[in-house]
């Protein structure tokens, strides 16, 4: 059995076949409303991911002072520099009464760097980060971060 098509269904069907898709001119102008949308929210977004970080920093300081002044109160004195933040996580040779570990694990810095630990005497101690740049001083995203601000 042999089917005919007419001139009329091959004009109906062309007909729906232009009508399927979207022209170039509609893809482009969405392509632009998308590029104008993100122009705008990103710059915001980015400015925030940098106040988090900033944020996270002073708050893990906090922390990590914390868990120094529960080594110092089994111990009777604060980590020595040589021993630095590690002594949190595992006892230090020769130290008495250490009941950590007092952090599962040291963190990194928000910026993948580790924390700088000085003891300055028996009753000081400094934690800090050096910001975004890792170098002292800076400004915004750069500004170091310690327990002593």
């Amino acid at each position: 059995m042999k089917t005919s098509i007419t001139q009329t269904q091959l004009k109906k069907q062309s007909k729906t076949n232009r009508q399927a898709g979207y022209t170039i001119m509609e893809l482009m102008v969405v392509m632009l409303i998308i590029v104008v949308i993100v122009g705008l929210v990103a710059p915001r977004f980015i400015g925030q991911v940098g106040t988090a970080k900033t944020n996270a920093a002073s708050v893990q300081i906090k922390n990590l002072s914390a868990a120094v002044e529960f080594f110092y109160l089994d111990t009777g004195r604060y980590p020595t520099s040589s021993e630095g933040l590690s002594a949190l996580v595992s006892a230090p040779g020769g130290v008495q009464n250490w009941n950590g570990p007092y952090l599962k694990l040291l963190p990194d810095d928000p910026w993948k760097n580790p924390y700088i630990y000085r003891s300055l005497n028996s009753s000081q101690f400094i934690i800090k980060s050096l910001g975004a740049d890792n170098k002292e001083g800076g400004d915004g995203q750069n500004r170091d971060h310690s327990s002593e601000n």
